[in-house]
């Protein structure tokens, strides 16, 4: 199981973006996560999509009118592990027992 370990600031973002695998406008997502700055966000952003994390349309991004005319979304091969990095209600949950008994 691949295990993430996200910041604060990557936790908004993605949850900015959406989980859900819906696509995200630039003015949208902008408009979501307003309270950040800006080269905090491009770092951020960079970040998610150097691991993978994040898939967008345009690859370089260098200032925030770059953000705005490209459209993201979360890759859908990490959201179960995101979900879990996201939660961790979900990292204390015991691994469920196997049902199978060994017979002699």
């Amino acid at each position: 199981m691949l295990e993430i370990q996200l910041d604060g600031t990557e936790i908004t973002v993605l949850k900015a973006i959406g989980i859900g695998g819906g696509v995200m406008d630039g003015e949208t997502f902008l408009d979501r996560v307003g309270n950040l700055e800006h080269a905090e966000l491009l770092d951020t952003l960079k970040g998610l999509i150097m691991l993978g994390y994040v898939i967008s349309d345009k690859i370089s991004m260098n200032e925030i009118e770059d953000i705005m005319i490209t459209n993201f979304h979360v890759n859908s091969g990490y959201t179960k592990a995101i979900r879990e990095a996201m939660d961790p209600k979900n990292k204390k949950r015991k691994p469920k027992r196997s049902r199978r008994v060994r017979r002699e």
